[in-house]
């Protein structure tokens, strides 16, 4: 079928055509030179009436294929198309091990399997234009690996955060493909509960879990020195949390100071008792508050008559409250830290705040009181917003409790669970996935016998959270690069979705070990790729510019060779589709419309 080789460079061998006849097509095909001691595998990207170009992929060697080419193909060597069972040695063989991804449509529907372990053991890319079949690729990928009648994958911990709510209609039913699997969901939409008959979760996040830097992160902190002012706003949050002697001793040590910094500073009389009934507004014991009784000798006055000014604008009883508060001055309860983490709410975060404020005198130094305005105008925003609930849990849990009854589902495991955060912004969408990634990293890092709790998180529309974020400056670090540096060895894998790789972090795109590409075409994007990805060539740009929806080129650890497959249409599909507007516009002449009580056309067509 193919003559000789005219010539060969380190990659490519050019082939004689002349004269030959060709009753098939031949792009993209997969040839074999052999001689007497090598098999050389080639893929065939060029044809002309004259001369193929052939681009050298590995060697096969006995049963096994191996990428990349040291020994060249002789200029002698026999030029044949590969056979089924070498053919076999790239798409891989069903088994255990195996789960079938799709079909080869070069090879009249070879199946195409990929190893369990090469694939989810490794980051993975999902991109793809809008149409291109993106979506249905993802939901049928994971059908495809809870569909595996040899393997049953009841400890899978899938994490699929969904920007658009359309993944629930594709997993709610796996139960039905094994009564051992479960699907559960989370929402920020109240009305999707009702929708689905009450079976999701509105999705609530335990502000405690949250850390020093999802604080940061939360309250869009912007410079250095507005991290300790939340440390301490932290900090004291814990301690008024707690309800031990010692606790109850520091609180009032801490009341003490701040009242007694006003009243020894140069403000007027009326501008001191201002301040200090704004601490005990903000936080109060029995023994500090505008009722609790000051004992004077053989006489007894109530804690705010202690500040009546008089004509000469002092307190009349100056001495006597400044003898009271100084009984609860102990310096050493400096020292003093939270002994215990309780359950605490937005509120019990604002009013530490703003006692953080008062007894760090900020209110009276400029630049850190502007420092701190604004995390306390955003936090404010959110103790009073539609965000508030996303931050309430009913009681106290430790990480470990709260992951587990996130994977609960009736008394047994669910292995997929899917967030669905259509019904907020970006900016909180991507805190709340940044908080759970952190939680997760936090969590594998810290198991005893590492990697023993496979995370993988989903990330559809990718580029809106995995960004050159601010947070290298601010913390030292990106939560999402520091999974996708470290991540793959406790056990927690991110796998991107996304239709704009040009948006998304490069330290993260360095570090993916699998892709699956559907069409895309936007030049950025394309040149994005072929620049940041060492092991993509232009043959694979070009070869996915033309896909069919439903097509992807995949490539990468998982992979002999990158390979063309077609997806099968996942069952049931994820409601990604377009909008129907032939039918939502209008009617087919001579049938009745149905009032609807939302259209706004009264008036029946011609």
């Amino acid at each position: 079928m193919f003559g000789n080789i005219v010539y060969m460079s380190n990659s490519v061998a050019h082939i004689s055509m002349a004269g030959l006849k060709v009753s098939s097509n031949l792009m993209n095909m997969h040839v074999i030179f052999e001689d007497h001691n090598k098999k050389i595998l080639g893929e065939i990207e060029d044809v002309s009436p004259e001369l193929l170009k052939v681009h050298f992929l590995g060697e096969i060697v006995g049963d096994r294929f191996l990428g990349g080419v040291i020994r060249k193909p002789n200029l002698d060597s026999q030029i044949r198309l590969i056979t089924s069972e070498e053919m076999k040695l790239l798409t891989g063989v069903a088994g255990p091990e195996n789960m079938l991804l799709g079909m080869s449509p070069l090879y009249n529907g070879l199946p195409i399997y990929a190893n369990v372990n090469d694939l989810f053991s490794n980051h993975m890319a999902i991109f793809g234009n809008t149409g291109s079949g993106k979506s249905w690729g993802v939901a049928r990928l994971i059908q495809n690996l809870f569909a595996s009648p040899n393997y049953i994958p009841y400890k899978a911990n899938i994490f699929l955060f969904d920007a658009y709510g359309e993944y629930h209609n594709a997993f709610q039913d796996m139960n039905q493909i094994n009564p051992n699997y479960h699907f559960k969901f989370y929402t920020t939409n109240v009305l999707q509960t009702a929708q689905y008959g009450g079976k999701g979760e509105i999705l609530q996040i335990p502000l405690w879990l949250l850390s020093l830097d999802d604080i940061a992160l939360l309250l869009n902190a912007t410079s250095h020195s507005q991290l300790p002012i939340l440390e301490k706003m932290l900090t004291l949050t814990k301690i008024f949390a707690e309800t031990t002697d010692q606790a109850l001793r520091y609180k009032n040590h801490l009341i003490a100071k701040a009242i007694m910094t006003i009243l020894y500073t140069n403000q007027t009389a009326t501008a001191k008792r201002n301040d200090i009934f704004s601490i005990l507004a903000t936080c109060s014991t029995n023994e500090f508050n505008l009722e609790a009784p000051v004992q004077g000798l053989g006489y007894v006055r109530k804690f705010r008559e202690c500040f009546i000014i008089d004509k000469e604008g002092n307190f009349t009883e100056s001495i006597l409250v400044t003898e009271y508060i100084s009984k609860f001055i102990d310096e050493e309860l400096d020292k003093y830290e939270p002994q215990t983490v309780n359950a605490y709410t937005l509120n019990d975060m604002e009013k530490a705040f703003n006692f953080t404020l008062i007894s760090e005198g900020l209110l009276h130094n400029e630049k850190l009181y502007n420092e701190a305005i604004t995390l306390k105008v955003r936090l404010h925003s959110i103790v009073i917003g539609e965000y508030a609930k996303f931050f309430y849990y009913p009681h106290y849990v430790t990480v470990e409790q709260y992951l587990s009854n996130l994977v609960a589902y009736q008394g047994k495991k669910a292995q997929i669970i899917n967030f669905n955060l259509e019904d907020i912004d970006d900016s909180m969408a991507k805190n709340i996935v940044k908080i759970f990634a952190r939680m997760l990293f936090d969590f594998t890092k810290g198991l005893t016998k590492r990697a023993t709790i496979p995370f993988h998180i989903f990330l559809e529309e990718a580029h809106r959270y995995v960004q050159e974020d601010q947070d290298k400056f601010l913390l030292g670090y990106n939560v999402f690069e520091r999974i996708a540096k470290e991540g793959r060895k406790y056990g927690l894998i991110l796998d991107l979705i996304s239709q704009r790789p040009v948006d998304l972090s490069d330290t993260v795109m360095a570090q993916m070990g699998s892709f699956i590409i559907f069409k895309m075409t936007h030049p950025r994007d394309l040149e994005y790729i072929t620049k940041m990805l060492p092991n993509i060539s232009e043959e694979i740009v070009e070869k996915q510019k033309t896909l069919q929806p439903g097509t992807c080129v995949a490539f990468g650890r998982a992979f002999k060779i990158p390979m063309i497959i077609q997806m099968e249409k996942p069952n049931p599909v994820p409601e990604s589709n377009n909008c129907d507007v032939y039918h939502e516009w209008g009617i087919i002449r001579n049938e009745t419309p149905t009032p609807s009580p939302t259209s706004v056309a009264s008036a029946n067509p011609a």
